[in-house]
């Protein structure tokens, strides 16, 4: 009898936070990554509120930044996915793919309503590689980004 994904027992193993952490650069200090930003960034990607300009952490902050955040999109995947039985691959690359564009964005997407419908349906990379613009330009590190996680996503 197959047991169904939980919230707590679905995590990105090893090989998918060092995916997400190639994209999000280790900085120590914080920094607006586009002008069109609204918050600052720390650590791997930590954004939001809580970050504020000139701010400063340590690798070991950043870490447990990063662990606390990952927890968070790996709970909104493992939810929004709960019927399904993704391999590892493909739920390392959602939470990536997550981690980057927000809780929000994710579980109104496009993308995510095709993995439900069927998680092995190659549109699928075709409709992550439409997530590489900010303020309606596209970026050339989330070209690369989407291309990575769709790569990684069916591998």
């Amino acid at each position: 009898m197959k047991v169904a994904n939980t919230i707590s027992s679905k995590k990105v193993s090893e090989a998918g936070a060092n995916l997400i952490k190639s994209f999000e650069a280790l900085k120590l200090t914080a920094y607006k990554a586009l002008p069109t930003e609204q918050y600052y960034t720390i650590g791997y990607g930590h954004y939001g509120s809580d970050v504020k300009a000139g701010m400063q952490i340590t690798k070991e902050q950043a870490e447990n930044m990063f662990r606390n955040d990952l927890a968070k999109y790996e709970a909104t995947v493992a939810t929004a996915t709960i019927t399904k039985d993704l391999k590892q691959n493909q739920f390392d690359a959602l939470v990536c793919f997550c981690y980057n564009i927000g809780q929000g964005a994710f579980l109104k997407s496009t993308l995510l309503r095709k993995v439900l419908a069927n998680p092995n349906d190659t549109s699928i990379r075709s409709e992550c590689a439409k997530w590489n613009k900010s303020g309606g330009q596209v970026i050339a590190g989330l070209t690369r980004r989407r291309t990575a996680e769709a790569n990684y996503y069916f591998a």
